[in-house]
């Protein structure tokens, strides 16, 4: 066992937790963007493809931030960004870093790591699961 595993593996959970609610919070405020306009954001201009990804991104950013119904939203994240990623990102370019689908495959990556590993510390499940 290293000295870093000795030092900061108890703590696991609480980092996956940090980077949980950043990740949702970034991720709630591009659907911001597209629904409200927020942020500098230009709205769907009544896209449907861009409205729905608008309310995944919102609503499920909230549940992710907040930890709660977890796996479900990262489920449901991770296929969205997948989807934007084939769909947008790929047919511009093979690799990522030329058809700037870099933030895609991250969150992408993030959420599928999510789906098996819940919300870490700190999440409403964790709460609800001890109640019950």
């Amino acid at each position: 066992m290293d000295i870093l595993e000795r030092l900061l593996g108890k703590h696991t959970q609480k980092f996956f937790a940090v980077a949980r609610i950043i990740i949702g919070f970034l991720f709630l405020s591009h659907g911001a963007q597209k629904l409200f306009f927020a942020f500098g954001g230009q709205g769907t201009y009544g896209k449907p493809i861009i409205l729905l990804a608008g309310i995944i991104e919102y609503f499920g950013g909230i549940l992710f931030f907040l930890g709660f119904k977890t796996r479900y939203a990262a489920l449901i994240m991770a296929v969205e960004m997948l989807f934007a990623y084939l769909s947008f990102h790929q047919p511009q370019g093979l690799w990522p870093i030329q058809n700037g689908g870099e933030p895609a495959l991250l969150y992408f990556c993030f959420f599928l790591f999510s789906i098996p590993n819940g919300g870490g510390a700190w999440c409403l499940d964790g709460m609800f699961r001890k109640k019950v």
